[in-house]
């Protein structure tokens, strides 16, 4: 039997639900203005004589380069750091696009939160996360790699001091180079700086009056429904939300759906494209939509 036929068979006794089909990812999509979704990623270390090759962060809708580091290393505090320096020049963005790779996705958390996406929930933006397999999701930021390795590979960057050939190439990128699908503008002639000012140390999250707010224990547990139900280290001591639809419970932690508890099977499941959270004036649209 053809797993076509086992699909379609699983749809027609509705076994299959909405979190679990994955849409298509298209070959190219665009934010229609700046600071609506930053897409972040390392670049293979291919050519750089180090662990992990420079973290890239780069505008959806204008291209532009926000950060091009070479940080040597997949901590979360070395990436924290420059996304601080970023936010603190820049301000913060409304989402945020990453693939299920570390720092920003643990495997060891049945959420696959870690503390830098805590964090960076903790200012308000939503998360994305690319499909499983699916590298086109962050096809722009991957395209930006490529770029960068054919530059390395023209004009082979010091090993003395690769940070100020980074430098140079990340100011030529924003600043020098037009861009077709910017109408061959340069990305620093369309980005602009995020209305959405950076606090180091953000007050606790809001929840809408009302919903139903709980505290993740220390051992990163949610005692609910009379389950213990594992969340993540890194969330304990935060308060989540708990929405019910039916046998099932959505966990939200700031705006962004982490868990799903299956009360009818006492399952806790993992959500593997996070979600942002419905609001009053509206859904936020995917990040692969």
């Amino acid at each position: 039997m053809t797993r076509s036929t086992v699909h379609r068979i699983l749809l027609r006794h509705h076994q299959v639900r909405d979190l679990d089909r994955h849409r298509q990812a298209p070959g190219r999509f665009q934010r229609g203005t700046p600071n609506e979704l930053w897409q972040m990623d390392f670049k293979s270390p291919k050519g750089w004589n180090a662990a992990v090759g420079p973290l890239s962060v780069l505008d959806d809708c204008s291209r532009y380069l926000l950060v091009l580091q070479a940080v040597w290393a997949n901590h979360g505090e070395l990436v924290r750091e420059q996304l601080a320096s970023a936010f603190t020049t820049c301000a913060v963005p409304q989402a945020m696009l990453m693939d299920h790779g570390i720092p920003w996705w643990s495997e060891r958390a049945p959420s696959g939160a870690t503390h830098l996406t805590v964090w960076l929930m903790k200012q308000g933006i939503q998360l994305h996360w690319s499909g499983f397999r699916h590298p086109q999701t962050q096809g722009m930021v991957g395209r930006f790699h490529g770029a960068l390795e054919r530059a390395l590979r023209l004009r082979a960057a010091p090993r003395q001091q690769p940070q100020v050939w980074l430098d140079q190439f990340r100011w030529e990128h924003n600043h020098v180079r037009p861009h077709e699908a910017l109408g061959m503008q340069t990305p620093a002639s369309v980005w602009c700086r995020s209305e959405r000012p950076y606090d180091p140390h953000p007050p606790r999250w809001e929840y809408p009056p009302g919903a139903k707010v709980l505290k993740v224990s220390s051992q990163g547990s949610l005692d609910a429904y009379q389950i213990r139900w594992r969340i993540a280290r890194a969330l304990a001591g935060e308060w989540v939300q708990l929405e019910r639809v039916g046998h099932r419970v959505l966990v939200y932690y700031c705006r962004t759906l982490i868990r799903e508890l299956d009360l009818q099977n006492r399952s806790s499941i993992l959500v593997q494209r996070w979600h942002p959270q419905p609001e009053a004036d509206g859904d936020p649209a995917d990040a692969t939509s």
